[in-house]
C-alpha cells in the first residue's frame, strides 16, 4: 500500500496538475482514498494524438469524483519546447490560484522525477540546493508547491493502478529523447533507480537534512511580496542565500549566475531579480528603475536600503519602517 503525507492538503483549498498520466493519476486515487479535497487543472498541448482523449477523461473522472476540472489549449510552441510549455503551464496554475483561491499546488513529481533533475544539474555543475531541486514542500508568493510522491518510484505508482485496476494513459513523447529529461531518464536514472531505488530515496532524505544544515549560514528577516531581506551569518552564504530565495520565488540561478553574485555586491540577474548588499544584510526584490521622489530616495538612504532595490519599493509603495533592521 502506498502511502503519502497528506498534512499540509487537509482543510485547505487544493489544486492537483493532472495529466491523465501514471503519476498525477495515481496521486489523483491517493488523494481520493485519503479524503483529501481538490480540483484538477489540465494543459491540453494537442501535440498527440491522445491529447483529446485526455482532456475529455480528466473531465469525465472530476463529473464521477464531484470535483471540478480546469482545462486550457495551449498554443503551438514551435521552439524550446519544454521550456515555454513549462512557463505557459504555470502561468495557468497560478492564475487559477489567484482567481479561485488554492491555498496548495499539489504536483505529482516522483522519485524517478527527482533523481533525473539532480543528474541534469549535475551534468551542468550544482550546489546541494540546486541538485534537490524539487522538495516535498515549497512555499510560493501565493501559495504551497506541494510534492506527496518524491519517494515512490514510478513502477510503484504504476503497480499501484494496475492493482485497483484504476485508468490511466500513457503519454508516448516520453520516449523522444530529443529532450534533454527524456535522454537522462532513458540513459541513466530509470537505470538507477531500477537497481537502488531504496538507496536512492534514503539519500535524498540525507541531502534534504544537509541542505537544511546549510541554510544556517543565513537567516530571512523579512519578505513582502516578492521582496525579501536576509541577514548573512557568513558572506560565504551569500550565494546560497539567493538560489534558495529565488528559488522560492521561481527563479533558478546558473553556475555563472552563482559566481557573479559571490563577487559583486550590487547587480541585476537576467535583468529581472536586483540583488544588493549592505554590510551583512541581502536585499532581493523584482528589478525595476521608476522614477522616485527624491523625499523618498533620501529615506530609502537613512533606512540604508540599497539603490538597486528602492524602485521596486517605491512602485509597491512599502512601508520603509517596516524595512529598518539593526545592523550589529
Amino acid at each position: 500500500m502506498l502511502a503519502i503525507d497528506t498534512t499540509p492538503l487537509k482543510g485547505k483549498k487544493n489544486l492537483l496538475a493532472f495529466s491523465a498520466g501514471i503519476d498525477s493519476s495515481a496521486l489523483f486515487f491517493l488523494l481520493q482514498e485519503a479524503g483529501i479535497s481538490f480540483d484538477i487543472a489540465l494543459v491540453n498541448y494537442g501535440t498527440r494524438e491522445a491529447s483529446l482523449a485526455e482532456e475529455q477523461h480528466a473531465k469525465a473522472l472530476a463529473r464521477e469524483y464531484k470535483l471540478f476540472c480546469h482545462s486550457i489549449r495551449a498554443p503551438r510552441f514551435k521552439s524550446h519546447f519544454e521550456q515555454k510549455a513549462r512557463t505557459f503551464r504555470y502561468e495557468f496554475f497560478e492564475s487559477l490560484i489567484q482567481v479561485e483561491g488554492y491555498d496548495n499546488l499539489i504536483t505529482a513529481h516522483q522519485l524517478n522525477d527527482q533523481l533525473e533533475w539532480l543528474l541534469m544539474r549535475l551534468s551542468k555543475g550544482a550546489g546541494v540546493s540546486e541538485l534537490l531541486g524539487l522538495e516535498p514542500l515549497t512555499p510560493r508568493e501565493n501559495y504551497t508547491l506541494v510534492r506527496p510522491l518524491l519517494s515512490h518510484t514510478k513502477e510503484a505508482l504504476r503497480a499501484y493502478l494496475h492493482a485497483h485496476d484504476y485508468p490511466y494513459f500513457v503519454d508516448e513523447s516520453n520516449s523522444d529523447t530529443q529532450y534533454e529529461r527524456n535522454h537522462f531518464r532513458e540513459a541513466y536514472s530509470d537505470k538507477l533507480i531500477g537497481a537502488y531505488a531504496e538507496g536512492i530515496a534514503r539519500s535524498f532524505d540525507y541531502l534534504r537534512k544537509d541542505k537544511a544544515s546549510l541554510a544556517r549560514g543565513f537567516e530571512t528577516l523579512y519578505t513582502e511580496q516578492s521582496l525579501a531581506i536576509i541577514k548573512l551569518h557568513s558572506l560565504e552564504s551569500k550565494a546560497k542565500a539567493c538560489d534558495i530565495t529565488l528559488k522560492g520565488l521561481g527563479y533558478l540561478l546558473s553556475a555563472s549566475q552563482r559566481k557573479e553574485i559571490e563577487e559583486e555586491e550590487s547587480l541585476v540577474i537576467a535583468g529581472v531579480w536586483a540583488i544588493a548588499q549592505h554590510e551583512e544584510l541581502l536585499y532581493i526584490a523584482p528589478y525595476c528603475n521608476d522614477e522616485m521622489p527624491k523625499a523618498f530616495k533620501e529615506a530609502c538612504r537613512l533606512a540604508k536600503i540599497p539603490s538597486k532595490i528602492r524602485p521596486y519599493l517605491y512602485r509597491e509603495e512599502m512601508d520603509l519602517a517596516h524595512l529598518i533592521f539593526t545592523q550589529d
